[in-house]
């Protein structure tokens, strides 16, 4: 039996190396300090668990939900949003429920384009985006997230035959892997991009909760204009610590959301409605919570700054997500720089180079463990003498 071509150009998951690498040394009784992963280290809030609990008593919740999800919870996320960023959104026609929000960007490919139209990515980025683009079997053309220009796309460098050929673009901040955040005016200039060349926006909106030292992350459907052009999409793993829960949503333009709604009735029939239910809890309860959690990050992003700066490790203080972009030192290239640190210093980090060309010279660092353990990370690192 052979596999379809579809599966075989696949790209290889960057982190399942990372993964047998870290469960190699742990194997062997060494005390690894993994920093290399993305998944939320606190458990979930205990009243959307209960909220969970309850739902699962209920038989109703066992029996096939609506298709395309309850509409209690895309009035609680359009009630969300509006609370959270001013958006005003018709939950009937502008909210598509998703398993995940990962589900949507692999969907969304298939959902807008032909073989063979081209999609523009950041590089660095996310790495399956790329997954979405070869099942749906569609060209991808990257653009550059640079230091110099804050870690934003510069639209003037995009080639002029790419901005007039694509079809769709990613987006995403606060940003992994760089931590970068974006404003206002850069998403009122993405709009008026985006209508200049006849491109749908996708923004992953994955860690809009987090963002540091007072500042609130920004929504693409802030910017006048932004539902004409795209969607965003918010899941609530990384806000409320539901990664396991894979429940997340889409907002913003209505045939888009009807296109993901359209592919879904197709694949899936809707989640869980005792998660639903959990979802509902989350997004209407009480955000104390989400505040608590902001705080923990900001306190590890501080703890992990300052260890650097004491052993003059030259790194810059990320304004979003629960992730560190740090520069490789002299002498190393991304990937040689994490296996030596995973060898000689049993910490584990991502190699930059995984989230694609334009992350080679960095390795992205999870605030996903406890300051002590941060501080102790950086410590070990140091002692390494690569700074001095």
């Amino acid at each position: 039996m052979t596999y379809s071509e579809r599966l075989n150009k696949l790209p290889v998951q960057f982190f399942a190396s990372l993964v047998q690498k870290v469960n190699s040394a742990l194997a062997e009784g060494r005390d690894i300090i993994n920093l290399g992963q993305g998944n939320p280290d606190q458990p979930t809030p205990q009243h959307i668990v209960k909220a969970l609990q309850a739902a699962a008593e209920e038989p109703q919740t066992h029996k096939y939900s609506p298709f395309r999800g309850l509409e209690e919870l895309k009035e609680a996320a359009a009630e969300f949003y509006h609370q959270q960023y001013g958006v005003k959104v018709n939950p009937k026609t502008e909210i598509a429920i998703l398993f995940g929000t990962k589900a949507g960007l692999v969907e969304l490919p298939m959902c807008l384009l032909n073989d063979g139209e081209l999609m523009l990515l950041p590089d660095p980025g996310y790495p399956d985006y790329l997954s979405g683009a070869v099942l749906a079997n569609v060209n991808v053309a990257t653009f550059p997230l640079t230091k110099d220009n804050g870690f934003l796309p510069d639209y003037e460098r995009i080639p002029l035959e790419q901005r007039n050929e694509a079809k769709l673009m990613y987006l995403n901040y606060p940003n992994n892997p760089t931590g970068a955040t974006a404003d206002l005016a850069f998403f009122e200039k993405t709009v008026a991009f985006a209508k200049e060349h006849n491109i749908s926006v996708l923004h992953d909106f994955a860690y809009g909760a987090i963002g540091f030292d007072g500042q609130k992350p920004v929504s693409f459907l802030e910017a006048e204009g932004a539902k004409e052009v795209g969607i965003e999409m918010y899941t609530l793993s990384k806000t409320y610590n539901m990664a396991g829960w894979r429940v997340g949503f889409a907002v913003g333009n209505p045939a888009i959301i009807e296109a993901l709604n359209l592919i879904q009735d197709h694949l899936y029939v809707s989640l869980f409605p005792a998660v639903q239910k959990a979802a509902i809890a989350a997004l209407s309860g009480d955000q104390a919570c989400v505040e608590e959690l902001i705080a923990r990050y900001e306190r590890r992003r501080n703890a992990l700054i300052d260890a650097c700066e004491k052993i003059s490790w030259k790194v810059e203080a990320p304004t979003g997500s629960f992730f560190a972009w740090l520069p490789v030192p002299d002498g190393f290239k991304s990937e040689s720089f994490a296996d030596y640190l995973l060898e000689k210093a049993d910490v584990a980090v991502a190699a930059g180079k995984g989230f694609g060309e334009y992350g080679e010279g960095y390795i992205r660092v999870g605030l996903l463990v406890d300051e002590d353990r941060l501080i102790e990370a950086i410590e070990r690192i140091g002692k390494l003498g690569l700074f001095t």
